[in-house]
Order: structure tokens, then C-alpha cells, then sequence
């Protein structure tokens, strides 16, 4: 479907929970998530029937989020009933990688595709500060198991945190050259709780350039918001993803489902329409994701002077 300003908007960003196995720093605060009641929360049953109304409509690409969506129990039937709907063309997932170990072979046989991998450090205790207490060496064993099978390309996704881990950009570039592992940065983005933090911690993508001097520029893949670059022999790529310093908007083609029943048309706008009222109808349910369509801005407004981030954190709104 084409939304006013004519892009093509075919990707559904599903959020299957709010909750997490862990406590990133610029995504949740410390003390966790305000625990909703069940009937607040969708079911997955309620998810599928607006993946399902989704497809019919031409979208192809779906990716499921969450916080983390390993934690949400009897994933792998979302992930089968959508492989199995007539149109879809890529199902991927997010993880923080915790319990992908656990999961990667039910999750390939149910039809996931490929997983994107949030990593920030390759350095055990830093990534135990970022994360509140996680253990990196499940993370890298999730990938291992990950790559044995099959969910590739792999995409790390590395947010760059002045001070924290842009020491490591040279570390984490040569992820990609022994394997099928595509290294992604992208800029910290001022979102809910920890948006001050995050404008003191912002540093631009273009340091990844200055310190990779010898990266050969790729073309694009279609519809990716990364600038692709390749460093020489590598097997896999290095992305940049570019929200704050060169916004993508104008090849925006996703809508975001969260959690909770809400759709939005912009990740920095809270601007949402509520999908409940709809579930049950499916004529109901295009509609309003019609409307949703309609409601996408031209661009997000961060670098305004009168910019006011988001209320929501990223734990609530999906990856």
C-alpha cells in the first residue's frame, strides 16, 4: 500500500511482549517493566489475525520484537502460522540472543528466516554494565547456534554509545569477516526515560568511517535504512544506520505493532491508533491499518529545537 507521500509501505514490526531478560540502559529502565494485566496485552492469537489482515493487504516482510520475544511463550506457533500465510516473503526476528541457543532449531523449523542480534560490546564486564547483568557468552553462543542453523544472514545490530563502546568499532567490524555476519550501527536515538542520557551519550555514524578507512561501499539493499560497506575479504557486511545525523524517512516503509495493541506509523512520533476495537473483523482491522497508513509522516521532527521525545521506552514499542 502507498501512504501519502507514495512510499510503499509492506513491513509489519511485531511486538509480542514488553518484557525482557534484560535491562539495556537506552531501552528499559532498572527496574523493569509496569507489569500490564493480560487482557491489556495482546494474544497471539490476536497478533496473527492482524499479521494475517496485514498480508492480505500486500505487506510481505514481517519482523518480530519486543522487548525480548524468545521470553514469550509458544513463539514458534506465531512464527509457523505466519510462514505458512500466502504472500509473506521474509519472517525475521530480534533478540537480545539470551535464549537463542535454546531456540534456533524450532524457530528455523517453524519458518523464521533470519534473526538480527542486539550486541554493544564484545567486552564481558561492559556488557554486563550495559545490560544490567547480562552474560555475553550466551549471546555468543545464540549466534553459533544461530549460524548451525541457518538463520542468516546474520545482522548484528550495535548501538554506538560515546564513551561506552566506540573504542570497539574496529572489534566488532571483524565479526564479518570470517562468517555470514552483517555488523550494523546504528546512532543512539532519544526514546523515553533515557532520552536525556542518550542526546549526552549521541555520537554520529560517520566515526565508523574515520576509523574503517578501507570500507568499500555496496549498494543498498532494497528498503534496508543501512548504508552497506564491506571491508576486504569479508565475508559478511558492515551497515550504518543513520537515524539522527541522515534521517531514511523518505524510504520508511514500516508500520510498528506493539505489544499492547497499538499501531504506529512513526517509531518518534507517539501519535498511535488502537488496533482492538478492530479484532474479530478483518475488514475492521484493514481499516485500521489503512488509517495508520495515512497518519505516517513525511519525516520524524528529532533534530527540531522544539523536539519532545517519545513517552514510551523501546522495550514497549518493539525493535
Amino acid at each position: 500500500m502507498k501512504d501519502t507521500y507514495g512510499r510503499n509501505i509492506r513491513y509489519l514490526r511485531v511486538s509480542v511482549t514488553d518484557r525482557c531478560n534484560l535491562r539495556c540502559m537506552y531501552c528499559m529502565p532498572e527496574e523493569g517493566v509496569c507489569k500490564k494485566t493480560h487482557p491489556d496485552m495482546l494474544s497471539l492469537e490476536e497478533i496473527y489475525q492482524i499479521i494475517e489482515a496485514s498480508a492480505e493487504m500486500g505487506f510481505d516482510k514481517i519482523r518480530i520484537t519486543g522487548g525480548e520475544p524468545l521470553v514469550r511463550k509458544n513463539i514458534e506457533w506465531l512464527v509457523k502460522k505466519t510462514a505458512e500465510l500466502e504472500g509473506i516473503k521474509d519472517i525475521a526476528m530480534t533478540t537480545n540472543g539470551i535464549l537463542l541457543a535454546e531456540y534456533a532449531e524450532k524457530l528455523k523449523d517453524a519458518g523464521l528466516n533470519r534473526v538480527n542480534i542486539s550486541l554493544d560490546t564484545l567486552d564481558v564486564e561492559k556488557f554486563r554494565e550495559i545490560t544490567r547483568g547480562g552474560d555475553i557468552e550466551r549471546v555468543l553462543e545464540g549466534i553459533k547456534a544461530a549460524l548451525n542453523h541457518g538463520l542468516t544472514p546474520i545482522k548484528i545490530n550495535t548501538v554506538l554509545i560515546g564513551g561506552f563502546n566506540d573504542d570497539e568499532i574496529e572489534d566488532l567490524a571483524e565479526l564479518t569477516l570470517n562468517h555470514d555476519i552483517h555488523v550494523r550501527f546504528i546512532e543512539l536515538m532519544p526514546i523515553g526515560h533515557a532520552a536525556d542520557w542518550s542526546k549526552e551519550k549521541f555520537i554520529p555514524n560517520e566515526t565508523v568511517l574515520e576509523r574503517l578507512e578501507n570500507l568499500i561501499p555496496l549498494e543498498n539493499e532494497d528498503g534496508s535504512p543501512a548504508r552497506t560497506y564491506k571491508m576486504p575479504g569479508a565475508k559478511g557486511t558492515i551497515g550504518l544506520i543513520n537515524p539522527i545525523s541522515q534521517h531514511f524517512c523518505n524510504t520508511c516503509n514500516r508500520l510498528r505493532l506493539t505489544a499492547d495493541g497499538k499501531l504506529k506509523p512513526c517509531l518518534h512520533s507517539d501519535k498511535e491508533i488502537d488496533v482492538k476495537k478492530g479484532l474479530g473483523d478483518k475488514e475492521e482491522i484493514k481499516k485500521i491499518i489503512v488509517d495508520t497508513i495515512e497518519m505516517k509522516p513525511k519525516a520524524h521532527h528529532i533534530n527540531d529545537k522544539d523536539y519532545k521525545p517519545i513517552t514510551r521506552d523501546m522495550n514497549n514499542i518493539g525493535g
